[in-house]
């Protein structure tokens, strides 16, 4: 819409007066007021409409858009083409994002990668396009992507979209800066410093104290943490490599997430490193077993250094016992840290924070709040509780960057503590996101999240065709279960029935990806053949979606 023009005032022209220059002589005559900001816009948009005509109720862009990307800003006068189409890049995005909250449009648009690569031509050509071509990529780019928002989708740990958030996307993209220093992101600077302290006094360190990060997600935030530890115990690893260290070794439940393993082949300690304990049925990791595995490393010369507790298994949604982890790691002096990536917004309830009970006593968190709190994506951090350890074990001393010299206090140049040196300023959705619904805005957010997977449980898990993967209520929101359409629910042969129950899932998927109808995920774990796992973290679901996946998954289902 265009933006309305402020009615004229004497407040306001006292206001533009105000705000002239002081040094003006009284040789020079009085000068009328400069158009306001808002003025000047409503100029320019007005100019543009001019170059545009309507069709089918929309404004399409004629001659004016055969002009290529040179003519935009920052090229002279660019000012009225640059404004008129990012209007229509704005309205493309309004579109889509009205859409994606709509019941009655489709989840997905499927095409298999060759049929998609076909359909639009996607390479990249020597001569520029015109606007009009830039425009049409966007829509076909739109068309085709998953529409992540709609209230029927569940496929990821990571779902929704909220306004406020997309605002600050989009502020942050204008702004374009760089999160290395406080000299060319003041203000993002600042507010990661009060967000990182804020998280870091829920988790329940004393007066928020401590250190972090945010990261390009949790596997990145993983890494930090081990490569922390190792630090932590051996600094000399630092400049020396790991021919200066003994044989290490890592400890992290059989479900937890496989980013413990990438971290240690990545920082050179290797996979088989990495001990998996033994988790009980429904997904947590046994005490007894990570003690007995610890002894052992112990006994063949290998030194423990790491053991990640997992807040919210991947596939289960599983809270490991952080108070017995944590007193096996003081007890055998290793870092503990606790991968919270999907379960650590449970600490902003009050009603669930109870499944972290003893996160406070951890080295380090992994937190997304691209996971349960709907942050754009993305938005990870790894909080730290020790002060200053991410400086000594990352920082380099860029004399290019990290002058000594500077006139302002260089603990707010946090570039040299990360292992990156651009880093993405993603601070800001969370921050604005958090200022507009306060913690508890989040907390009922996440508290109705945790109701809907209730009730999904409560209506599938004694009804007929349905079969859950483990006993008792799941911790989070996910839940895991079979489908068996009616063919196959009386069926003796049990090898038999398990091979087909294992092609049940798959083929109920892709079909619901043809339709277009929703998504939710499945997987094989362990000896258990293929079921879904159905995950909620979008706020835009309500009771309504969760009845509509069950009837779905019969309809698409019943021929099997």
């Amino acid at each position: 819409q265009p933006i309305p023009q402020p009615p004229s005032s004497n407040l306001t022209r006292q206001r533009a007066a105000a705000d002239a220059p002081k040094t003006a002589t009284a040789l020079k005559p009085p000068c009328k007021a400069s158009p306001t900001f808002t003025q000047q816009v409503h100029h320019i948009y007005t100019h543009c409409k001019k170059k545009k005509k309507k069709i089918n109720g929309d404004y399409v862009a004629t001659k004016f858009f055969s002009n290529k990307h040179d003519y935009l800003l920052p090229a002279m006068d660019g000012d009225a083409k640059t404004l008129s189409f990012l209007q229509e890049v704005v309205d493309i995005l309004l579109a889509y994002i009205v859409e994606s909250f709509d019941r009655d449009t489709k989840v997905i648009d499927f095409h298999y990668p060759s049929e998609l690569l076909q359909m639009n031509n996607w390479e990249l050509q020597h001569e520029p396009s015109t606007l009009d071509d830039i425009l049409i990529s966007c829509r076909a780019t739109l068309k085709y992507a998953i529409k992540t928002a709609h209230p029927r989708y569940f496929n990821q740990l990571s779902t929704g979209l909220d306004m406020v958030g997309l605002a600050a996307d989009w502020l942050t993209s204008t702004a374009n800066t760089n999160m290395f220093t406080y000299e060319v992101a003041p203000v993002f600077v600042l507010l990661e410093y009060v967000t990182l302290k804020k998280m870091r006094e829920i988790i329940g360190w004393h007066e928020g104290r401590g250190d972090g990060i945010f990261s390009p997600g949790g596997a990145i935030s993983n890494m930090y943490a081990m490569l922390l530890a190792r630090f932590k115990m051996f600094p000399e690893v630092k400049e020396k490599g790991m021919s200066s260290v003994p044989r290490l070794v890592a400890f992290t439940s059989e479900h937890s997430h496989f980013s413990i393993k990438k971290g240690a082949a990545a920082l050179g300690i290797g996979t088989e490193s990495v001990i998996c304990i033994k988790a009980d049925q429904s997904g947590k990791l046994i005490p007894a077993d990570l003690e007995r595995r610890i002894l052992e490393a112990k006994q063949k010369g290998f030194v423990p250094f790491f053991v990640s507790a997992t807040a919210g298994t991947t596939v289960y949604g599983a809270f490991d016992p952080l108070i017995a982890i944590s007193d096996i790691c003081r007890k055998y002096n290793i870092w503990m840290h606790v991968d919270g990536a999907w379960g650590g917004s449970l600490l902003m309830s009050r009603r669930h924070r109870w499944k972290l009970d003893g996160v406070e006593r951890a080295n380090s968190v992994t937190w997304n709040p691209h996971k349960m709190m709907s942050v754009p994506l993305q938005c990870s951090a790894l909080l730290v509780r020790e002060e200053g350890l991410m400086q000594n074990c990352n920082q380099m001393h860029a004399c290019y960057l990290f002058q000594q010299d500077k006139q302002y206090d260089l603990s707010y140049d946090t570039g040299d503590k990360a292992l990156q040196c651009g880093r993405h300023v993603d601070i800001f959705k969370l921050w604005l996101m958090w200022r507009a619904k306060g913690t508890i805005g989040f907390e009922a957010q996440i508290d109705k999240c945790l109701e809907l997977s209730e009730y999904l449980y409560n209506k599938i898990k004694d009804r007929e065709g349905y079969q859950m993967v483990f006993d008792g209520k799941p911790q989070h929101t996910n839940v895991c279960f079979w489908y068996l359409p009616p063919g196959m629910r009386y069926m003796d042969d049990k090898e038999e029935k398990k091979k087909r129950l294992h092609k049940v899932a798959p083929v109920i998927k892709a079909r619901m990806m043809e339709y277009g109808t929703t998504m939710v995920s499945y997987q094989p774990q362990g000896d258990k053949v293929n079921f879904f796992r159905m995950v909620i973290s979008n706020p835009a679901a309500t009771f309504e979606d969760i009845d509509f996946l069950i009837e779905e998954i019969e309809r698409l289902g019943q021929d099997l």
